[in-house]
């Protein structure tokens, strides 16, 4: 094996311009023990990419130069650290790869990462749909069951639903059985309602509270908030959830909020277990990822800018 790899990388934080990026060889990383060598065969790109690329996390996530971004992969075990024995080489898995330190990321074409991180990936999906689960999937999950605790007898409103983590959301609450309001702009309507949503609003129509309420009266349970613009605050006002009723952002960590409310903010975490209960959804067909764009090592930067946007449909991926 070559001790060399071919990565996109950063050496200083910057506005996302291609010049950012480099594109080149970069050391092999070995793993240690407990970690794993994976051959990277596709990798999620996703808003806290640029975010990290920009310097927005450094105080929480401290980087060491070069960076390669990149938290989200699937592939195939290479090599095995020192008691590293749950996969086999060759075995194709899935993962949520963020480590404490930024540095190796998934835009290359190997990574170490803990083995206790991984999951097998979902048979019935491709590489590059594996690849766009782990941060989007883990975030939904941890939202909806971890936070808001979903239940079938709920009704949730998912403010930003055509993105990766609210694509998802809609598929988790209605494999939950829940009643699901699926917020985004018009043309996304129809994806909406193919994932399972049983109603749709666009943001740009009026106020979502206000049309919240004309469906649901009596208020709703939950709401999930993984957008930006003011649709949680017209959904506040309108006072659509229920006495007791639960808030889960990713995106706003302290919203002006009633007492009565139960509110959660959530930043994912790695959880194998988690990624193999969305890997028996994906392979019992309740779980599908729509990729709507590709990527090379090359085009770090362009995806990045595209991502940065947050008016991506599904999910968009690094082919190494």
């Amino acid at each position: 094996m070559r001790n060399l790899m071919k990565a996109s990388y950063f050496k200083e934080f910057g506005e996302l311009e291609d010049e950012q990026f480099k594109t080149g060889e970069l050391e092999l990383p070995e793993p240690g023990e407990g970690e794993v060598l994976v051959k990277i065969k596709a990798a999620g790109i996703n808003p806290v990419d640029a975010a990290i690329a920009k310097g927005m996390l450094n105080e929480m996530l401290p980087a060491e130069f070069p960076v390669i971004p990149g938290w989200d992969m699937a592939g195939v075990v290479e090599k095995r650290g020192h008691a590293a024995r749950r996969f086999d080489e060759g075995d194709e898995v899935y993962a949520y790869a963020r480590r404490p330190q930024i540095k190796w990321g998934t835009f290359a074409e190997y990574t170490v990462i803990p083995e206790s991180y991984l999951a097998s990936k979902p048979e019935t999906l491709s590489m590059e749909e594996a690849a766009g689960i782990p941060l989007a999937g883990l975030t939904a999950y941890q939202s909806l069951f971890d936070a808001a605790d979903l239940s079938e007898k709920d009704t949730v409103a998912i403010l930003g639903a055509s993105g990766g983590v609210g694509s998802i959301a809609i598929q988790l609450a209605k494999a939950e059985g829940a009643n699901v309001i699926g917020v985004a702009s018009e043309k996304n309507h129809t994806f909406m309602k193919e994932l399972g949503a049983d109603h749709v609003i666009d943001y740009s129509a009026g106020d979502v509270g206000e049309s919240i309420k004309k469906i649901y009266p009596d208020g709703i349970d939950v709401i999930f908030h993984c957008s930006r613009g003011n649709s949680l605050d017209q959904c506040l006002q309108a006072s659509v959830l229920k006495k007791g009723g639960r808030l889960v952002s990713i995106t706003k960590s302290q919203p002006e909020i009633s007492d009565d409310i139960a509110f959660n903010y959530v930043f994912v975490e790695p959880n194998a277990t988690e990624l193999d209960h969305l890997r028996q959804l994906a392979d019992a067909g309740k779980l599908k990822i729509e990729v709507s764009g590709t990527y090379e090592l090359d085009e770090v930067g362009e995806a990045m800018r595209q991502i940065e946007q947050l008016h991506t449909r599904g999910k968009l991926v690094i082919k190494p």
